[in-house]
């Protein structure tokens, strides 16, 4: 059977199978994507890194509340930040939180839509 996590070492739970501490991570990252602020600046770095004062102008967030919300997506490891002169650069951590954003967004389009679930009958 194919291990979780698509190639990660050391991996030997099945596909969908979730120990309690993968359970917890899996959770807390949900719970970033919980709240719309936060989407919202992810779909924004979706598009390219972004210093906090574009972040809050294209997000139309004020910038103190920008910085806390990066913090917690930073902690999370879903978003990086490198220093450029007097700024901060933020970016997505990697493809994966892309793929993430772009999954949820997905699946929002496909429910509004009513395309029929094929998961059910993809595996059979």
């Amino acid at each position: 059977m194919a291990a979780m996590g698509h190639g990660v070492q050391g991996r030997t739970t099945a596909p969908g199978t979730l120990d309690a501490e993968t359970a917890q991570r899996v959770a807390e990252l949900m719970q970033a994507l919980a709240a719309p602020s936060r989407v919202r600046i992810l779909g924004r770095l979706r598009q390219g890194p972004s210093p906090v004062g574009e972040l809050a102008r294209a997000v139309e967030m004020e910038q103190p509340a920008v910085s806390q919300q990066l913090r917690l997506l930073r902690q999370l490891g879903l978003v990086i930040g490198q220093r450029q002169g007097r700024h901060v650069v933020y970016a997505l951590h990697d493809d994966h939180v892309a793929q993430l954003l772009d999954e949820a967004v997905g699946h929002i389009e496909h429910r509004i839509l009513r395309i029929p679930d094929t998961f059910a009958t993809r595996d059979a």
